[in-house]
This record gives structure tokens, C-alpha cells and sequence, in this order.
């Protein structure tokens, strides 16, 4: 699961480590971060024109730089 989730937040994962997280704190960190950042990455929300039409679990507490990444993978859409 680790492996996984660093695969998606690297940066995270690398920050968590650096600051002495164990792994299983760093992976319960970072879980659902990876889940929802990889969602925005892949396009899913590509097209929601409001909001609203939102799914509940789409948003999670990220960074600048974590939208930033969001950010350019929608426009080399």
C-alpha cells in the first residue's frame, strides 16, 4: 500500500519520512490524499460544471504544489 500511494504523493510520502513518520503513520497520512489526488490527475473532474455536481469524496485538504500538478495535467488535457 505504501508503494502505492508514494507512486501518487511522493512528495508527501519523501516529507512525511524526512520528518520521522513511521510508515504506517505516513500511509494513514496520506491514503486518501493518493485516492483523490489520483482521481483530479486522471481526469475524472475533467468536466464538472458546478460544485455541486461534485461527489462528496473529491476533495481532500492538499497543497499548492499538489494542485499545481492537478493543475497542469488538465491543461495538457
Amino acid at each position: 500500500h505504501c508503494l502505492t500511494v508514494r507512486a501518487v504523493c511522493q512528495r508527501e510520502i519523501d516529507y512525511d519520512r524526512q520528518n520521522g513518520y513511521s510508515w504506517k503513520i505516513t500511509l494513514l497520512r496520506n491514503y486518501w490524499k493518493s485516492k483523490v489526488k489520483q482521481e483530479w490527475l486522471s481526469g475524472k473532474y475533467s468536466n464538472i460544471r458546478s460544485r455541486s455536481s461534485l461527489p462528496e469524496n473529491s476533495m481532500y485538504p492538499m497543497d499548492v504544489d499538489t494542485w499545481g500538478e492537478i493543475l497542469e495535467a488538465e491543461l495538457e488535457r
